[in-house]
């Protein structure tokens, strides 16, 4: 008796750790993952925010639940977003070729930085709506591809 306690004993330190680790390494992180292409040179960043609703998108990233920025190699980048609750969301991504932090445009209203947003939503004169960039995201991880566009 006293001999399977010892045992007992001996299995729960030993392999509840492993068990424990199993399970954590095989549980997926709620993530949105955004893969960047169209990126016409490596110059400066890409900025890319996460809106739950249509306020600010895609212009003013105060309306953005949350914002990444991220290095440019081959003409490619990647973004994602963790912790990320079940939900209706939208990306807008820019190309910060000066890496000034703010998407620039001409007189007009225009972009002079490359654009971008979920579902390739464009806009009619003027951004896209977040109607059109909406996607759903049930949990677990999501990767989105966004190809950017210079106009």
């Amino acid at each position: 008796m006293r001999i399977l306690g010892t045992l007992l004993v001996f299995c729960t330190v030993c392999l509840l750790p492993e068990c424990l680790l199993a399970q954590t390494s095989t549980a997926k992180p709620d993530a949105i993952r955004i893969d960047i292409g169209g990126l016409r040179n490596n110059n400066g960043q890409v900025v890319c925010d996460l809106y739950s609703s249509s306020d600010g998108f895609p212009k003013d990233s105060r309306g953005a639940i949350e914002h990444a920025v991220s290095s440019i190699s081959d003409r490619r980048a990647t973004c994602e977003f963790r912790g990320i609750k079940p939900g209706s969301y939208a990306v807008s991504v820019f190309h910060d070729e000066n890496s000034n932090g703010k998407l620039d445009s001409n007189f007009l209203g225009i972009p002079r930085e490359g654009v971008g947003a979920s579902n390739g939503a464009r806009g009619h004169l003027g951004p896209p709506k977040f109607d059109a960039a909406v996607f759903h995201f049930s949990g677990g991880r999501l990767d989105l591809k966004i190809t950017i566009i210079y106009l």
